[in-house]
């Protein structure tokens, strides 16, 4: 599990729903404005991102930069193409075209806070 600082829960979960195509895995109420809040990739029961929101101004201030501007989430795929246009279909914001690199297939993107994601395809090994 990974903790992502987010502005809002609920603007948070939809985004990473719609547009990602992420399961809700949990959302308790934990009392005073708290939530435990678990979203995964669909179907991915080993991977887990806890949406956690800002709750001062310190952590206010990551939301969207969490990792200095560099890429700090990978979404493994194993259909580059299906996912690069379910992801443009549905509005993520790519920052260039998709990129055949020795590893495999691979563009960036963003999500609705500006944190920077890859989206990958490795390539397979033999």
């Amino acid at each position: 599990m990974v903790a992502l600082v987010v502005r809002d829960y609920d603007e948070a979960i939809a985004w990473y729903r719609d547009t990602l195509g992420f399961e809700l895995l949990e959302d308790t109420d934990r009392g005073g404005g708290k939530r435990w809040v678990r979203m995964a990739p669909a179907g991915n029961a080993r991977f887990s991102l806890l949406l956690a929101e800002a709750a001062t101004p310190v952590q206010a201030a990551v939301v969207g930069d969490q990792h200095g501007g560099r890429v700090g989430f990978f979404l493994h795929t194993d259909d580059f193409a299906r996912d690069h246009a379910r992801l443009a279909a549905a509005g993520a914001h790519f920052e260039e075209p998709p990129r055949h690199e020795d590893y495999g297939n691979v563009v960036v993107f963003r999500d609705l806070y500006g944190n920077r994601w890859d989206l990958i395809e490795p390539r397979a090994c033999n």
